[in-house]
């Protein structure tokens, strides 16, 4: 009988996501014996932060959760406490927010797909070892990018952490012509993205595909991003409101971060692009449906992997939306509603490029923050990204090292996740016996 041998594999930083944390892989006799994904979440205490501010300080706390989300929290927040005053914004005023949000989706979703994402498909550990061969991918990335920043500025204020924004709506409306100025560089950006999705969709994708649980928002009149339902492919279609009944989270032993679970499934489920697509299909332009089509996804997409051609069709739908908005603009005058400042509890989410993003806040009858309740994609997400890992490092057990660990490592990266919101993320130690 051989000796046992025990193979060791150790990502101190695992590139290209935000934050840090590890994963621990036991093989025995060619077979997995044990997968944990740990998560060290140093404490951040936003909500214990929010409690006795006034409502109004709220979204400029929250939006300090993300760098790269800032308007999820921002919008999530101002819709919570809205809700809890009675008030709903009028449309000139949510357009402008999914315009503004639209600008989020183009900034994130540029940025992972071209610069952090697709240096796995082509073999690269960096984007800047790839632009020296594929110098118009980081163009483009940069062009599209640019492109968000911009409408963040015209209806934010700035690139990063809106300073325009307020609950009920926004201190200032912009111009029409500074939104005017936007068309030109949006259908140049639109065209750029076609480009890109052209070029990733003859990507070599990793033969994977599982039966999710689809979660995401659902509007039946436009691809939900900032209002909707929270619906499932397995049947579940609430408000908003009930989200808590249905959802929460929790700890494992091997972990410091909370995870979320959905009450009533057997296993975990899944945000983000790949749920959004599939429960928002019929909802998305017929432009990008047939982008879609051009990059062979049909309306229901189960691999993983394949999320960075979703997300680029995501992006060309954003950048239309924004186009659309901005040709059809008219200043909502007032640029923020009236509140109703009284006791009560009040519930918001949007579609933050990661997943659906809950917020739920109690507040006093003098408009202070008596609790709050944040709950990100990526913390929900995190049950599934392990249950991916183990199918994927037990299909994959014939790896060497160094090629199990950048599967493990792209594979974690399909979910762009934003560990810096909840989690901190990876090492890897892997263990044959």
């Amino acid at each position: 009988m051989s000796a046992e041998r025990t193979r060791t594999i150790r990502v101190e930083n695992l590139a290209r996501i935000e934050g840090e944390g590890a994963l621990h892989v036991r093989v025995k006799d060619g077979h997995l014996t044990d997968l944990s994904f740990r998560i060290f979440e140093p404490p951040r205490f936003f909500e214990a932060l929010l409690r006795g501010r006034d409502f109004g300080d709220a979204p400029d706390i929250t939006s300090r959760i993300c760098g790269i989300c800032p308007v999820a929290y921002i919008l999530g927040t101002s819709l919570a406490i809205e809700d809890a005053f009675g008030a709903r914004a009028t449309e000139p005023i949510a357009a402008l927010r999914r315009l503004a949000y639209c600008g989020e989706w183009v900034q994130s979703h540029a940025l992972h797909t071209h610069m952090l994402h697709a240096p796995d498909f082509l073999g690269y550990e960096d984007a800047f070892r790839m632009a020296a061969d594929h110098p118009r991918i980081v163009d483009i990335a940069l062009q599209v990018k640019r492109t968000g920043n911009a409408i963040m500025e015209a209806v934010g204020g700035r690139a990063v952490h809106p300073v325009n924004t307020r609950v009920g709506g926004f201190y200032k409306a912009p111009a029409p012509a500074t939104l005017d100025a936007l068309a030109v560089p949006l259908q140049q950006a639109l065209d750029a993205t076609v480009e890109a999705l052209e070029f990733f969709s003859h990507f070599e994708f990793p033969d994977f595909e599982e039966d999710y649980t689809f979660v995401a928002l659902h509007h039946p009149g436009e691809y939900a991003i900032d209002r909707g339902r929270i619906v499932s492919n397995r049947g579940l279609d609430i408000a908003v409101g009930e989200f808590e009944d249905h959802f929460g989270e929790e700890h494992v032993a091997h972990s410091t971060a909370l995870s979320g679970v959905m009450y009533g499934e057997p296993g975990p489920y899944l945000l983000g692009p790949l749920a959004r697509y599939a429960l928002n299909y019929e909802q998305l332009s017929p432009r990008a449906k047939a982008l879609a089509a051009s990059a062979g996804l049909g309306a229901v997409v189960r691999n993983p992997y394949k999320s960075l051609l979703v997300r680029t069709v995501e992006v060309a739908y954003a950048l239309e939306e924004a186009l659309r908005i901005v040709r059809s603009y008219e200043p909502p005058d007032p640029p923020a509603i009236a509140l109703d400042v009284r006791a009560g509890r009040g519930c918001g989410a949007t579609e933050a490029p990661r997943g659906l993003c809950y917020h739920r806040f109690e507040l006093d009858d003098a408009g202070r923050i008596v609790s709050a309740n944040i709950v990100p994609p990526t913390s929900q997400n995190q049950k599934q990204i392990e249950h991916d890992l183990r199918a994927v490092v037990s299909a994959n057990l014939a790896f060497d090292d160094d090629r199990l660990r950048a599967r493990c490592e792209q594979s974690i990266r399909n979910y762009d996740p934003c560990i810096s919101c909840a989690t901190h993320f990876l090492r890897l130690t892997v263990e044959r016996a």
